[in-house]
């Protein structure tokens, strides 16, 4: 659950991996530029055809990691 953290920047995408694939660049330069930065998943992409939702829970706080984030909520 998102906390009272103020953020730089956030970004928000449908689906677990979308942020990653259209503005992982920019996350990851801005948090090492010291912006706090989050993202937010509108789904756990339940309906993907492939692997589960927690697979892809694990794959997401993964690469939130390797990104800097600050914050990952779904």
């Amino acid at each position: 659950m998102m906390n009272n953290l103020k953020l730089d920047i956030l970004a928000i995408g449908a689906h677990p991996d979308d942020v990653e694939l259209s503005c992982a660049g920019v996350l990851a330069k801005e948090a090492a530029n010291g912006k706090i930065t989050g993202i937010l998943d509108l789904t756990r992409g339940e309906l993907g055809t492939r692997g589960t939702a927690d697979i892809r829970d694990q794959e997401a706080a993964a690469a939130a990691k390797i990104l800097g984030v600050s914050v990952r909520e779904t």
